[in-house]
Order: structure tokens, then C-alpha cells, then sequence
């Protein structure tokens, strides 16, 4: 047997149709087997608080071994595991092709799916994960007013608290008084030719996401504006579910597919029309990237948005590098900090957006390449929430650097978690958060949303 691997990391189906999945002494037996793997390894040790559990519930065993551990215990190794992905892209020497074949974060999915089929997931757990739930007031001003009133008052966050495990510190988005999707079908569109690049279609379909659409609908209408200052032909999906990621979080893979079976044929059919698929999210581009084509092996429509869809950054790039991106940047920005969350590093693409930010005049560029701790939901909720700041310090020391002038993070959530976390080790004022998108919007001197 060859001591780790020196070929990239291959992924397998998730093959949670077979009977097999669900049966939990097979569960059992393969969380041992991976868990005695990792137990010899401990590379991810620093990663996430799955492992430091796993090694803690090992040293303080009777036998020192993954013998000792309760098999009941295995669980709690689980519910640490927010899906980044990184111990399998970064860090782990054993998965396929290795023979070991360790998955760590599907095999977590595997156990998250098992707890959810058996009701082991809270009623508060999953209103956390329905983000369209959530958002179905967004663009109703009064209630708009009303909810965000509430939810940030001290009665409110007791509720949340009470009621669904919301931490009373941690940051929580507010809803937006007008919706992404209803704001763009008023902008005004490139009426350009469609130029196709060597490496890039010249028409985009903008997949909006749950966040931009109900939260922050200024980060999808400043991709609507550098888009159309590129003469970049552009459409919106007029009607959506969320990407499936938070239910993915759950083990809710029946929720995950219900999804994908309303977003993919609507998908399929502007990606055989020659479109690149983006979104402003990073997740949601991983989830339609890799997830959704892993749970949907024979899906040929999964397999044609998965061809079709780009991170805006890496389209933005590859635009450029088919000389048909526009360089007059109007506006020097100073310095800036940037974050890259793990559901873009595991895309596997490259620090495309370090690499667009540099090509703004009077931009100096720290980039940190480490987890916020956010991660999705696991961040907000009372039991996790200490845990995510802990892992989060690193971050918010690396990125106050330089004194920079914004912060930003491909992924909003984990910006705002970051700003929170330099707030709080600052104790006051911090630089001000903006998307990486926003910010090639400002460079451009274009009007940007709040």
C-alpha cells in the first residue's frame, strides 16, 4: 500500500438511491474505518472542529483507539462538519484514487442524511436551512421594516434564540425592501451583438441566489452593471429555488433534489443555448458545480449546467483573457483585504478574483486563504457560534492587515461574520465591507447599490 497520494482528488457519486446508504450498521462500520484513518493521520487537525472532536473523543477513550469510542459518539464528530470540503481538496492524502478511498465530507453527508431520515434534525434546524421561506416577505417595505425591526431587537433575538438556536451575538441579514429579480427586470440590458471569446460565450444568465435576491440585491445588480459596461449580453432567471446547499447542510437530500428538479430543466435550456451560468454566491455555483451532478449522476441536464457554470470571477478573467474585457477603471480603491471562502477555493479554479482585483489601479491586494468559521448556518446558531469566531481569529487578524480601506469576501456571509469578528478585536469602527463584484463596479465608476 503506497503512503498517500499523488494524484489530484477524484470524486465518486453519492450513491444515497442504494439501499446500502441508509443501513447504519454499514454507516457504522465505515465512519470506524475512516475515523481509525484519520485517528493515524491528524493532517486536519486545523481545519474545523470536527477533527479536534474526533481526536479528543479518541485520547480520552479507555483504549486510545477508535475502539473506545461510543459508537453514539460518532455523531458529534458529525454535527461539527459544515461541508467545506477543504480537509478533501487540501489536505487529505487518502482519498480516491488512493484504495483508502477517504471522502470525509460526503461520508459527514452520509451521516447527516441518516440523522435527517431518522427525525434527528430540529423543526427550528430546518426553518434556519428554508431560505425561500425566509424570504418571502422581502419587497414588501412595511413588513420589510417591521422584520428587520424585530429581529435585531434585543426581545427579538431572545426569540430567535428561544425558537430556532439563533446565537443573541451573531450577525444576521436583513431582509431588502425590493428584491434582486424584481430590480433587474427594470435595468437597462446591453443591447450589444453577442461576442463569443476563444474561451468565453458572450451571454450570461445571472442564477440570482436566495441571498442576493432577498438580502442584498445591490451585489447582483453590480454584476448587472459590469456586465452591461462589457457589452456582455445578460439575462435573470425569472424564477428559482434556492441552490439546495443549506438543505445539503441538513442531510436533506430529498429537499436537495426536489430543488434541483424545479432549477435544472430551466437551467439545461439556456445552457444548450450557449449561455454561461453564473452566481454571486460561491456555494450555490459549487452546489450546481459538483453537488447536484454527484447526486444526479445519470442527469443529463445536471451534467449541462455543471459545463455551463462559471464563477463570475473566473468568467470575468477568462474574458479578459479573450481581450474582451474593458480596462478603463476610473477609480483607485486603496487598499483592500480579501477573503476567499472554502466553496470557492474547492472549485478548483484558482484565485481568479485576486486576480481581477489586481488589475484595478491603485489596488494593493491582501489575500487571506483560510476558513471564516461562518459557514452557513453552523455560524449563527447558539451552539456553534463560539466555535465559528474561534476559528474565524486567524482570518479577522490576517485581513485587518495593512489597515485597508474594505474588506471582501466572494462570499457576503462570511464577509459579514469577518466584519463582526474584526469589530469585536477591535472594539469599534472597521474598514467597510463591500463585494468583490461591488468593488470592480466602483473601479469602473459606476453606480453602486447598498
Amino acid at each position: 500500500m503506497r503512503e498517500g497520494n499523488l494524484e489530484a482528488p477524484t470524486r465518486h457519486p453519492i450513491d444515497w438511491k442504494n439501499p446500502e446508504y441508509w443501513d447504519a450498521d454499514a454507516l457504522d462500520r465505515e465512519l470506524e474505518r475512516v475515523y481509525d484513518i484519520c485517528h493515524g493521520c491528524r493532517r486536519c487537525v486545523s481545519l474545523c472542529n470536527a477533527f479536534p472532536t474526533l481526536f479528543d473523543l479518541i485520547d480520552e477513550s479507555s483504549t486510545m483507539e477508535v475502539d473506545g469510542v461510543a459508537k453514539a459518539d460518532y455523531i458529534k464528530v458529525v454535527d461539527e462538519c459544515y461541508l467545506c470540503d477543504l480537509c478533501y481538496m487540501t489536505k487529505c492524502p487518502y482519498t480516491p484514487p488512493h484504495p483508502w478511498n477517504v471522502d470525509f465530507p460526503h461520508l459527514m453527508l452520509r451521516a447527516k442524511a441518516a440523522k435527517y431520515k431518522r427525525g434527528g434534525v430540529s423543526r427550528a434546524e430546518k426553518f434556519l436551512a428554508s431560505t425561500d421561506t425566509q424570504g418571502m416577505f422581502a419587497g414588501i417595505p412595511v413588513v420589510v421594516q417591521v422584520a428587520n425591526a424585530v429581529n435585531h431587537s434585543t426581545l427579538g433575538r431572545k426569540v430567535l434564540s428561544s425558537q430556532f438556536g439563533v446565537h443573541k451575538d451573531a450577525w444576521i441579514p436583513t431582509l431588502a425592501d425590493k428584491k434582486f429579480r424584481a430590480q433587474a427586470k427594470s435595468a437597462a440590458r446591453s443591447d450589444a451583438p453577442v461576442r463569443d471569446g476563444e474561451r468565453t460565450p458572450g451571454k450570461v444568465l445571472v442564477f440570482s441566489t436566495c441571498y442576493v435576491n432577498y438580502n442584498e440585491p445591490g451585489i447582483g445588480m453590480d454584476l448587472l452593471a459590469v456586465l452591461t459596461h462589457n457589452d456582455i449580453a445578460w439575462e435573470v432567471v425569472n424564477k428559482e429555488k434556492c441552490c439546495g446547499m443549506p438543505k445539503l447542510e441538513l442531510g436533506d437530500l430529498d429537499g436537495v433534489a426536489e430543488h434541483a428538479a424545479a432549477n435544472l430543466p430551466i437551467l439545461a435550456r439556456y445552457a444548450r443555448e450557449g449561455y454561461a451560468i453564473v452566481t454571486a454566491i460561491p456555494s450555490c455555483t459549487l452546489m450546481f458545480k459538483q453537488e447536484i451532478p454527484l447526486l444526479l449522476p445519470e442527469s443529463a441536464e445536471a451534467k449541462l449546467v455543471q459545463q455551463a457554470m462559471w464563477d463570475p470571477f473566473e468568467y470575468l478573467v477568462a474574458r479578459h483573457k479573450d481581450g474582451l474585457l474593458k480596462t478603463d477603471f476610473k477609480v483607485e480603491l486603496g487598499a483592500v483585504s480579501y477573503h476567499i471562502p472554502c466553496h470557492g477555493r474547492v472549485q478548483n479554479v484558482g484565485r481568479k478574483t485576486e486576480e481581477l482585483l489586481k488589475l484595478l489601479p491603485g489596488v494593493q491586494v491582501n489575500t487571506v486563504e483560510r476558513c471564516s468559521g461562518h459557514a452557513g448556518t453552523y455560524g449563527v446558531k447558539e451552539v456553534h457560534h463560539a466555535t465559528a469566531m474561534k476559528i474565524g481569529k486567524p482570518v479577522f487578524r490576517s485581513m485587518a492587515q495593512g489597515e485597508p480601506r474594505f474588506i471582501a469576501s466572494d462570499c457576503q456571509l462570511a464577509g459579514h461574520h469577518i466584519e463582526q469578528g474584526m469589530r469585536e478585536a477591535a472594539g469599534g469602527a472597521v474598514p467597510e465591507l463591500a463585494h468583490p463584484i461591488s468593488l470592480v463596479a466602483r473601479a469602473y465608476g459606476l453606480a453602486t447599490h447598498p
